[in-house]
């Protein structure tokens, strides 16, 4: 409704500014203003002159003195000034968008919750795209590796410029971490017999994490920073120079959150016997993120199942009938399994693991949070759990070679 010119006290700031607004007076020096002038009409050196804003009421002040001219009435229509979503934005989300978005090849998977569009190259995947983003739904873009140098990304040929360089590395298995050579990890990267064992014989897990990442991974490797960076999904988002990257264009005074690029690498779970382990715990990025896959190796050796035997681990999972087409596909090469969880449900899933953790006769802390620490891969066995006794259902994604899955921030997931 209309803000009224009588009303004093206003509910929200909108309501205050636009109720006091029509008392203010650039240079008045009256005493009964709402808010004191932000700049003084004398010179900084006079008595009463101010040279900088240094309280509230002063931003606030300037903000409303340039909204609203100062003898103007302050009878604004407060809902004139935000302009509404077509009515049918969400219907189109949800239902059918074939008309409106004719010349996108698109579908939706995961009971609608995903957007999957399926030709990187069309310039007018930002229309559809934002129309979903605005909704907080994940979006898979296909075909990203077709953009890219693809021997740049290779396992090999990151050794071979790469593998005399230490990092830290994580055994998956008892998340003990170690300080070695970056050739280690890649000569056991498709080749199983030349893995690390631990103590008990078994082959590690390992995870080369974040290695490098941001300024490292453009200094370390320009060339592979630039092919990465020509080869973004909707660039007018996720490009850094994106007009719609919102963190672009953030004053510099922002303390802006790790926006990479980082490289993540780590040896395929679903080629052992280890189904309940994930390279990534569950968790929650501070920050929108988009990974693309790069590259898929396949593990060789024994012990290990064959491509054939992956496939059909996968089948096992709860898939979109789309992605179990995909699976079929001989020109498709599986890399990694999500599992996705809306950000509404965060505080569901923590008291789930909370309540696991006790079954566990594991201490539960106060200070501890699940979500926070990463300390919990949530199997098939407790996702199913979760949604019998929390009503909160696993999106589970297939990463296939070249596809970028774009997250929104506070969404949950495991890889």
């Amino acid at each position: 409704p209309p803000a009224s010119q009588n009303n004093e006290q206003g509910s929200t700031l909108r309501d205050l500014l636009t109720t006091t607004a029509g008392k203010l007076r650039l240079g008045s020096t009256d005493a009964g203003i709402a808010f004191a002038p932000v700049y003084s009409t004398g010179t900084a050196s006079g008595k009463s002159g101010r040279t900088m804003p240094n309280i509230l009421d002063d931003i606030i002040a300037s903000v409303v003195e340039n909204k609203i001219p100062p003898n103007r009435a302050p009878k604004i229509n407060v809902k004139s000034e935000i302009k509404e979503e077509p009515k049918d934005d969400k219907k189109c989300i949800q239902d059918d968008c074939s008309k409106r978005y004719s010349d996108i090849q698109y579908s939706w998977i995961c009971d609608k919750h995903v957007l999957w569009l399926r030709d990187h190259k069309n310039s007018n995947n930002w229309k559809l795209f934002k129309e979903c983003w605005k909704q907080g739904r994940p979006v898979l873009v296909s075909g990203m590796h077709k953009k890219m140098n693809f021997s740049l990304w290779k396992a090999e040929s990151i050794s071979l410029d790469f593998g005399n360089q230490q990092a830290d590395i994580l055994n998956c298995k008892d998340s003990i971490i170690s300080n070695t050579n970056v050739k280690e990890f890649w000569d056991g990267f498709e080749d199983v017999s030349k893995r690390q064992k631990v103590k008990n014989g078994e082959t590690a897990l390992l995870k080369l994490k974040d290695w490098p990442s941001g300024e490292d991974f453009k200094t370390m490797m320009p060339a592979r920073y630039e092919d990465l960076l020509k080869s973004l999904p909707l660039p007018e988002y996720c490009s850094p120079e994106g007009k719609l990257n919102l963190a672009s264009h953030l004053p510099g005074f922002f303390v802006r959150p790790d926006l990479g690029p980082r490289l993540c690498s780590a040896y395929g779970v679903a080629a052992t016997k280890d189904h309940d382990i994930g390279t990534t715990n569950l968790h929650i990025e501070v920050s929108d993120v988009v990974n693309i896959l790069v590259y898929v190796g396949i593990a060789r050796g024994n012990g290990v199942l064959s491509k054939s035997g992956v496939l059909k681990k996968l089948e096992e999972e709860d898939l979109d009938d789309l992605l179990r087409k995909r699976l079929k596909d001989s020109s498709e090469l599986p890399g990694a399994l999500w599992h996705i969880y809306a950000g509404k449900d965060a505080d569901k899933i923590r008291e789930f693991l909370q309540k696991i953790a006790k079954e566990q006769g594991l201490e539960v802390l106060p200070e501890h949070d699940p979500i926070r620490d990463q300390s919990w891969y949530v199997n098939k066995k407790l996702r199913q759990r979760l949604f019998e006794e929390y009503g909160v259902k696993t999106c589970t994604v297939i990463q296939f070679l070249g596809d970028a899955i774009i997250l929104p921030a506070g969404a949950l997931h495991q890889v």
